[in-house]
């Protein structure tokens, strides 16, 4: 078979596997009998035959024993664990695209590839979709974010973060007149030649790649601090606490902003007086702003219309920032992995992440856009701005308020039921405690009133196979998580479901405490 001929028909038995029927919901989670089937499929690895089984066969084996194996996320409307995105048709396609041109973006070569304009131009849409200019949007805003790169995700993004932050902090405190910061003279040399015993991240309800990032960027988990504003609002950041933190003696600090908390979906700021105070302060005190914005970001996308107002004024002001983290894989709905960094200047990125005495990376002259290699962690890179650049032309700024405005609308219609239909209510409790459908983003938070019946929600609910929640725990007890982030979302279909659904569960485990779904 020609190559040719080989790549149409494994696309072919691909889409055949991966297809969703409209008839029939597909399932968030293989069964158990389709686990165990594609378990004994595998190979030994022990060892690895001389002969391979062939390129046929071997489709043959990823379509039939692998394929049905795998998570439903994408396939399914109803995955609503952790914040997983699925993936738009035209992201898919422009992902397969991807592939079958194999382009690494590393190098920025105008003379040779378009890649990395292409990239530079899904970078500044994406500020125009979420507003991020100072001022009215015009030819020259993007320009206030000049640092910008794709990530693999969140993750990487707030590495990219606190190292921009450890670096520009510390550098504000050197002697007069010295160029070098922690990028050259590393992290003890820098902190010794400007008189820093410490170097603190200031958040609240921070997530956990925070904490992983202070340790890779040479901080430590412990330089975490965080300033819940009160026991009821822990994911708010108390400022008074900030500005007493900042003026510790000899301490630099970098500022962590939750904006959209994983748990509850809930923002650090309030709206742009509360960013505005913390812009002053940060300035007065030579800190760093770094908003961990990523899915809650995307509430500045809404249609600016009164339903949505109160979220986007959440958001207001975090275009102060001196950094942002953006996750392309879940609210956008681009396929994994993908994640967008901003920052300020671009030569801040360069003095930590360049590439030094490498010639033969060199892009041959001086140009607006820098190679990607000397701002990201990365020097391979896969072409991941493809997606987002297909989604943002494909689906435009109303399309994508849309798809974000029905994640917003079965989140709150869930929240709204918990709190009012009397087949719900008196069985689960909505939380955080005296929360309101009207402050619901894409995160539903709650638990059974029943202890014996919450104890095992998120486990009965995933072993449906039909739908898919995360478990956590508020205050110290379990709770379930609905996190709608798919652009499959039928608001009216899906909410009647899990109302349905929910209420068979609280039904059951009355009558026998211990039904499934």
């Amino acid at each position: 078979m020609d190559t040719e001929t080989f790549l149409l028909e494994s696309y072919a038995q691909i889409r055949t596997r991966a297809s969703v029927s409209p008839d029939k919901p597909a399932p968030t989670l293989p069964s158990p009998s389709l686990l165990s089937s594609a378990r004994s499929a595998l190979p030994s690895p022990s060892s690895l035959p001389h002969h391979g089984r062939g390129p046929t066969a071997t489709i043959a084996h990823l379509t039939q024993d692998i394929a049905p194996a795998l998570a439903g996320h994408n396939r399914s409307g109803r995955y609503y664990g952790f914040v997983t995105g699925s993936t738009l048709p035209v992201a898919e396609a422009a992902d397969n695209f991807v592939s079958a041109f194999d382009n690494s973006l590393q190098v920025h070569l105008p003379g040779q590839s378009i890649g990395t304009e292409v990239e530079d131009v899904a970078l500044r849409l994406l500020l125009r979709l979420l507003d991020l200019g100072l001022g009215d949007l015009g030819e020259g805003d993007d320009e206030e974010w000049r640092g910008r790169t794709f990530t693999t995700g969140a993750t990487a993004s707030n590495i990219l973060g606190l190292a921009c932050g450890r670096e520009v902090v510390v550098r504000r405190r050197l002697p007069d007149g010295s160029e070098e910061g922690v990028g050259e003279l590393g992290i003890m040399g820098a902190c010794a030649q400007a008189g820093i015993r410490e170097v603190q991240v200031l958040t609240s309800m921070g997530h956990s790649s925070l904490s992983k990032a202070a340790s890779v960027v040479g901080l430590g988990r412990r330089a975490v601090k965080e300033l819940p504003l009160s026991e009821a609002e822990p994911w708010r950041l108390d400022l008074g606490a900030v500005e007493r933190e900042l003026q510790r003696k000899d301490v630099a600090s970098i500022v962590a902003v939750s904006a959209g908390e994983v748990n509850t979906g809930r923002f650090a700021t309030t709206g742009a007086e509360d960013m505005k105070r913390l812009r002053e302060l940060a300035d007065k005190y030579k800190a760093w702003i770094h908003v961990d914005g990523a899915f809650g970001i995307f509430a500045r996308a809404l249609p600016t219309t009164d339903e949505f107002a109160g979220l986007r004024e959440s958001t207001a002001g975090l275009e102060l920032a001196d950094s942002i983290t953006i996750d392309g894989h879940k609210l956008l709905n681009v396929p994994y992995d993908n994640g967008i960094f901003f920052t300020r200047e671009s030569s801040t990125l360069e003095a930590v992440f360049q590439n030094p005495n490498a010639a033969y990376l060199s892009s041959g002259g001086p140009s607006s856009i820098p190679s990607p290699l000397n701002i990201g962690l990365e020097n391979s890179r896969r072409f991941r701005a493809l997606p987002v650049y297909a989604v943002l032309l494909s689906e435009g700024r109303d399309g994508i308020a849309d798809m974000l405005a029905r994640m917003v609308r079965l989140a709150r219609g869930v929240a709204a039921a918990l709190v009012e239909d009397p087949n719900l209510k008196n069985d689960y409790e909505l939380l955080p405690e005296g929360s309101t459908p009207e402050s619901t983003h894409v995160v539903v938070l709650f638990r059974a009133r029943d202890d014996g019946l919450n104890a095992v929600l998120v486990k009965q609910i995933q072993d449906s196979g039909e739908w898919y929640v995360s478990g956590t725990k508020w205050k110290g007890k379990p709770a379930c998580r609905i996190a709608v982030s798919s652009w499959r979302v039928n608001v009216d279909e899906d909410l009647e479901f899990i109302k349905k659904q929910l209420a068979k569960i609280a039904r059951d485990w009355k009558q026998d405490g211990s039904s499934g779904v």
